[in-house]
């Protein structure tokens, strides 16, 4: 869990400035921001006021999917829903019911909206802003109250046989402290029922969360200049086809082992992707291998034949194992024993490349019953589902 949570500090802080935090916790508002790149999707910052409300600290919410808020009464319908937004890369409205750390459910209208990058138009964030909604307790009708009670609709006879046997006995101060208590029961059971009943945001409520979406993208597009990875709230740009959107990058983080998703259809087939076990066996940060071509990781020592062959096999589109002498960030060396396999869209397209990395010292340790040719092959049988089952829903909706 101390590992997650430094790579979502990290994440966060290497696109914006050291101020950001202090700058978006000025903000009144409730709100989480969470990274699609890393995978499960966590949450990378937490403002002062969702923290508040929802009784968690800090380091209990950074590094967890927003999922943690959900309970048995939250709707599944409004879930998927926020789902395919995400999906979709698209902001989303809609009322849920999240439950606090003590357990308690409460309405609130949940606005989400994507922060794109201004250079590759890439979705880097979402911003979620969270806006309780205010309830207002029903009063019980007239009719209801004396049906609780057990009278007829005239007032004047008792329903219940019991109560018809003892009515003479009961006197009128007995019978009002009777409607007292039942009234009490049932407004009682009416809050119960308020509570998991839909609840529709009014229209203060509705400006409040759109005014505070607008207020934190103005903070993180000021502080992401600092930086020079300029953000927007709106897609500037697109690399059309080869864009790995966060639908795809949030699939490819459930894959543990070492691996990079290049893109076919740029030049010079530049990293799109690099799972959290490549950075680890390699040294490098994320922002440090997006971008840039496999070719980095060669040096003085690297079999010029063997880059050849990779080349090769790129350019005609064919699948290869190779064991190759690489180097880290710090230059320390390492065998790689390296599988590249295309990976074609819906259409038949080869819209990627995939490379596993395995350090060759460990290549003859089986995990999980798997050799290392096997693992490999997983690897290349995981992405290729996730990338034909995104342009397939590309290219149905």
């Amino acid at each position: 869990m101390e590992s997650q949570l430094g790579l979502c500090v990290e994440s966060f802080d290497l696109r914006y400035s050291a101020w950001v935090r202090e700058a978006l916790n000025e903000l009144p508002d409730c709100f989480t921001i969470t990274d699609p790149c890393v995978s499960g999707h966590p949450i990378v910052f937490a403002s002062r006021g969702f923290l508040k409300m929802m009784g968690y600290s800090r380091e209990e919410v950074i590094g967890r999917n927003g999922r943690m808020f959900q309970g048995p009464e939250t709707d599944m319908r409004s879930v998927m829903a926020i789902r395919e937004a995400i999906r979709e890369e698209r902001g989303v409205k809609i009322s849920l019911l999240n439950y606090r750390k003590d357990g308690t459910p409460f309405w609130m209208l949940f606005q989400m909206c994507p922060v794109f990058s201004k250079d590759d138009g890439m979705v880097i964030n979402f911003v979620g802003v969270q806006v309780p909604i205010v309830t207002r307790p029903r009063r019980l009708s007239g009719l209801r109250l004396r049906n609780e009670m057990g009278l007829c609709e005239d007032g004047g006879r008792f329903r219940d046989p019991v109560f018809r046997c003892c009515r003479r006995e009961i006197c009128s101060e007995s019978i009002l402290k009777i409607g007292r208590a039942v009234e009490s029961v049932s407004s009682l059971d009416d809050q119960e029922d308020e509570i998991t009943e839909p609840c529709e945001a009014s229209e203060l409520e509705t400006s409040k969360a759109s005014a505070a979406i607008n207020n934190i993208l103005s903070v993180l597009t000021h502080y992401s200049e600092y930086t020079g990875r300029l953000v927007s709230g709106k897609r500037c740009c697109s690399t059309g086809n080869v864009r790995l959107v966060s639908s795809l990058n949030i699939s490819l983080g459930r894959i543990k082992q070492s691996f990079v998703l290049t893109d076919a259809l740029l030049p010079g087939i530049p990293i799109v992707y690099a799972s959290e076990a490549f950075l680890k066996l390699t040294g490098y940060a994320r922002h440090e291998v997006l971008g840039r071509n496999c070719r980095f990781l060669s040096g003085n020592d690297t079999d010029p034949t063997t880059k050849f062959q990779i080349k090769e096999c790129v350019r005609t589109h064919q699948a290869c194992t190779v064991r190759i002498l690489n180097y880290r960030k710090d230059r320390t060396s390492f065998w790689n024993f390296l599988h590249i396999s295309p990976v074609r869209n819906a259409s038949g397209k080869v819209a990627f490349f995939v490379g596993i990395q395995i350090n060759d010292r460990c290549q003859n340790q089986e995990t999980h019953g798997l050799s290392p040719e096997m693992r490999q092959l997983s690897v290349v049988g995981a992405v290729k589902v996730a990338v034909r089952s995104l342009s397939m829903g590309a290219s149905t909706s």
